[in-house]
């Protein structure tokens, strides 16, 4: 799991709470089954919020990594 290709990016960083994890819903409205999508937040609160959503619907989690002064969380769309 070294190597996870990331098929879209979403930089949410500055955004306040709950904006990161609207954005990472609506990616995940739109795109297809089998994609990875990494949102980037400065809010702390999206690195708890966002796996919370993603298992309540029954997304994959993929990693949740503190990088600095923001978090990085990926997700794969399942279904």
């Amino acid at each position: 799991m070294a190597d996870i290709k990331i098929d879209k990016t979403i930089d949410a960083r500055g955004a306040a709470c709950p904006g990161p994890l609207m954005e990472l819903i609506k990616a995940m409205k739109q795109e297809s089954v089998g994609t990875v999508i990494e949102i980037l937040s400065s809010e702390k609160g999206t690195s708890v919020d966002a796996p919370a959503w993603l298992q309540k619907v029954g997304q994959e989690l993929v990693k949740v990594e503190e990088r600095g002064d923001y978090w990085s969380i990926i997700a794969k769309k399942i279904k």
